[in-house]
């Protein structure tokens, strides 16, 4: 796995537009229970960006599959035409901060087969330039998206990845341990699972911690290369994040796009607490 091609950072994303060859840039802003990222786009985005809705467009209407469910490959495929999206020109993903709904987008193109797609590391922040209020005038794109390029757990994967490999829980500590639990119906974690909050992977100024940081912090939680390593976290979003940290950490991941949201709907399933993996 390539390490630091996964990111870019604000200053080599403004060469990159200004060069022969400019990146496709999706802003996707979004904040989890709160408004949508439309108004935020239309009063500044990066310049030639268009906005993907992660409710409408990364994912598919909530139930009994998660909060997030993997979207539609049809409402996907034409949101990214519609943004721009180009099988062979490189796309360039960024939100407001923590990089949670632009891995999630980052995630989605890699796993359905677009070749070069990265996350602005530190999200709109980290742009050094003006800001704009002009949607992009590009003509539609041509992605077809065909799943299969990363690898997913089902629920059923993921509690026997746990118990062979690893299976990282990106949520809060205190999600895990099954102290509060904001969202869904249960608290705890999938017995098995280590935590491994998405905060640790960030700097101070919510850029990526270094690779080698990266791969040390995973490999304490057990995670090595060569281990088989799973990630879930709440819905399926957060965790796409967690999955971009073991990339540059060199580490491949498999995500569990169900998560917690999905584990929870089903009664029968077990579910652990407290501070050890159970």
């Amino acid at each position: 796995m390539a390490s630091m091609t996964s990111i870019i950072s604000g200053t080599e994303l403004a060469g990159d537009l200004a060069g022969p060859r400019p990146p496709v840039v999706l802003d996707v802003r979004y904040t989890l229970g709160g408004p949508p990222g439309r108004p935020e786009y239309d009063a500044g985005h990066i310049p030639g960006a268009a906005y993907v809705d992660l409710d409408a467009e990364l994912a598919g209407p909530p139930g009994p599959r998660g909060r997030h469910p993997l979207p539609d490959l049809g409402v996907f495929g034409a949101a990214m035409r519609r943004a721009g999206v180009f099988a062979d020109r490189p796309v360039v993903v960024y939100d407001a901060g923590q990089g949670w709904s632009a891995a999630r987008c980052w995630w989605l193109l890699r796993y359905t087969g677009h070749p070069d797609v990265r996350v602005l590391d530190g999200g709109l922040a980290a742009w050094p330039g003006e800001l704009s209020r002009t949607p992009p005038a590009g003509a539609a794109g041509d992605f077809a998206p065909v799943p299969g390029a990363l690898p997913v757990l089902s629920a059923d994967e993921a509690a026997a990845l746990a118990r062979r490999g690893v299976l990282l829980d990106a949520r809060a500590g205190e999600r895990y341990r099954g102290e509060t639990e904001p969202i869904d119906p249960v608290a705890g974690h999938i017995p098995g699972a280590v935590s491994a909050p998405t905060a640790e992977n960030l700097a101070a100024d919510g850029t990526f911690r270094p690779a080698a940081d990266l791969a040390a912090r995973f490999r304490a939680l057990g995670a090595a290369a060569g281990t088989e390593v799973g990630v879930y976290c709440g819905s399926g979003v957060s965790a796409a994040q967690e999955v971009l940290a073991l990339e540059i950490a060199g580490i491949p991941g498999a995500l569990y796009p169900g998560s917690w949201s999905e584990w929870t709907a089903d009664p029968a399933r077990e579910v652990a607490t407290g501070a050890e993996p159970g």
